[in-house]
């Protein structure tokens, strides 16, 4: 039998996961608004070094400019799944993203095609946040739906950036 400390402890953990997915997606977004204060806020609450160490770099350098330049049409970096895909048609995948995200009722917080790297990130850390929420609600059938939906989403999207 699971006690309620346990319970919190996972409930932590995941709390820190989704934290570590939300500055993740955050820093595949263009600077703007609030996003400095974001990263900085949780550049301090994540426990990877280098993650905390890109979101001080990140507040230091990042522009709209070099965002552009790197992540834009023709930059090193491109953001987009479906850029990473041979063989496989945009509209579809596309098409699948956006009914995945409906299943679960994800609203991205930035206006970014389906299969951006910010987008996917911030699904993720989604995912994660509904597992603590279902947890600390003793539903534990959700917290496996959402569980496997999060790796699934991982192997098969992520992964190929």
């Amino acid at each position: 039998m699971t006690t309620c400390r346990e319970i919190q402890a996972e409930e932590g953990v995941l709390l820190r996961e989704a934290t570590t997915w939300r500055l993740i997606g955050l820093l595949f977004e263009c600077p703007q608004d609030q996003w400095l204060d974001q990263v900085t806020m949780l550049g301090r609450e994540v426990s990877d070094a280098t993650l905390a160490a890109a979101a001080e770099a990140a507040g230091r350098e990042a522009s709209p400019g070099l965002y552009h330049s790197t992540f834009g049409p023709g930059g090193p970096a491109p953001p987009r799944e479906v850029s990473y895909r041979r063989g496989v048609l945009p509209g579809p995948a596309l098409a699948e993203l956006r009914s995945l995200y409906e299943a679960f009722a994800y609203r991205p917080s930035v206006e970014e095609p389906a299969d951006h790297v910010a987008v996917e990130a911030g699904f993720v850390g989604y995912l994660v946040l509904k597992q603590a929420y279902a947890l600390a609600r003793g539903h534990d059938d959700q917290v496996s739906v959402c569980r496997i939906a999060e790796r699934r989403f991982i192997h098969e999207h992520l992964g190929h950036l």
